[in-house]
C-alpha cells in the first residue's frame, strides 16, 4: 500500500523526502527510522519517523534524537 507510512517502506519513503527537501535548502536534517512495535489498532507494527528538527524546522543542533 503506497500511502501507507506507519510500515518500514512508507516511514523510508517519508524520511527520504524529507532529507531531499532540506538538503535542497542547504540544510543538514538527520531523519532515523526507530521500530516502534505491535498495535493492536493498526494490527500491525509500525515504524516511526524522528528527526532533530524542531517544530517541523531544522534546529542547529546536529545531534541524532531517535
Amino acid at each position: 500500500m503506497t500511502g501507507d507510512y506507519c510500515t518500514k517502506d512508507g516511514a523510508l519513503r517519508i524520511k527520504e523526502k524529507i532529507e531531499a527537501y532540506w538538503a535542497e535548502r542547504g540544510k543538514d536534517v538527520k531523519v532515523d527510522l526507530v521500530p516502534g512495535g505491535f498495535l493492536a489498532s493498526m494490527r500491525s507494527a509500525r515504524t516511526d519517523v524522528r528527526s532533530n528538527m524542531v517544530n517541523g524546522v531544522p534546529s542547529s543542533n546536529s545531534e541524532n534524537f531517535a
